[in-house]
């Protein structure tokens, strides 16, 4: 076997490929992800015109029209400062969106470059990376997260910074063991041999094949994500009233739960379905994304 061909990446664990498409369309649980996740986006992207009541979704309240059961006029009903809450539930896609994107992509961009040099070169850089990791992965995500906003000040954007503090480890570490396993192979060798420079076997050669890993990883952390900023919106420290985030409806609605119990149902389902269609869409990329699936 030439060098050349030695050094060549070869076809595993890399982004979708033929077949990949095909096993997704046939997969139930993947086609109901991706029309969930298809639908948040929409929603996000067209709140304005979607909304029923677009002032009373960007925080304008109607004194008159507090605490609505639902009705054709109001079909989630109103909250206690009279704001129609479908409106409310479609202006906050695009907060719980962009924030949750913002996170994993801040994440992966922090996370993803440190294991990729810990897991190739190893020694004491590799010591020093994980240890640092490990500090931050001692915590729970949303305690450390917590820690942080209180720090910061409770505001949408701090508990997003939050996330990402106690999120890139994740990253970090996933990459860290693929690197490590892929630097031992005869194409990482034959690079090496032919005198390529470290950061160019790094981004030509380890990188292509973890794209898999990561995108699974990272599609199925933007619920967690949700979730984790709607908990931090819910305890106070994350998005701020009038904000029209699904966590705050959920908590504000909270102490009329028994007697107004549209107001944190409906946020509540908004937060499950988001949440549900991108572990459905995570789980059906893991399994498409499979080597050992790939041309069966």
């Amino acid at each position: 076997m030439s060098l050349l061909s030695m050094s060549k990446t070869p076809p595993i664990a890399t982004l979708p490929e033929r077949g990949v498409y095909r096993r997704l369309l046939r997969d139930g649980p993947a086609v109901l992800g991706f029309a969930l996740v298809a639908l948040l986006v929409l929603v996000a992207a067209f709140a304005p015109l979607l909304a029923p009541f677009p002032e009373q979704g960007a925080g304008a309240a109607s004194v008159a029209d507090r605490n609505l059961a639902p009705s054709l006029t109001h079909w989630f009903g109103t909250d206690a400062m009279g704001r129609d809450i479908l409106s409310r539930i479609v202006y906050g896609a695009r907060p719980a969106l962009l924030v949750s994107m913002a996170v994993v992509g801040l994440a992966v961009l922090v996370g993803v470059p440190l294991g990729l040099i810990a897991g190739f070169r190893g020694g004491r850089l590799d010591e020093a990376i994980m240890r640092v990791a490990d500090m931050f992965l001692a915590f729970p995500p949303l305690l450390l997260a917590m820690v942080v906003v209180s720090l910061l000040g409770p505001s949408l954007w701090n508990a997003a910074i939050a996330l990402v503090v106690s999120w890139w480890p994740w990253y970090a570490r996933l990459v860290r063991g693929l690197a490590l396993s892929l630097r031992e192979r005869p194409f990482v060798e034959g690079a090496r041999t032919l005198g390529l420079r470290d950061i160019t076997i790094m981004r030509r050669h380890i990188l292509p094949n973890c794209s898999s890993p990561i995108l699974v990883q990272a599609t199925t952390d933007i619920g967690t994500v949700l979730l984790a900023a709607g908990s931090l919106a819910f305890i106070g420290l994350g998005a701020q009233p009038p904000t029209p985030d699904w966590g705050l409806m959920v908590a504000e609605g909270r102490t009329y739960v028994f007697s107004h119990w549209w107001m944190s149902a409906f946020p509540g389902a908004a937060i499950f379905l988001a949440v549900l269609g991108f572990n459905l869409l995570g789980d059906a990329l893991r399994d498409a994304l499979d080597p050992r699936e790939v041309g069966r």
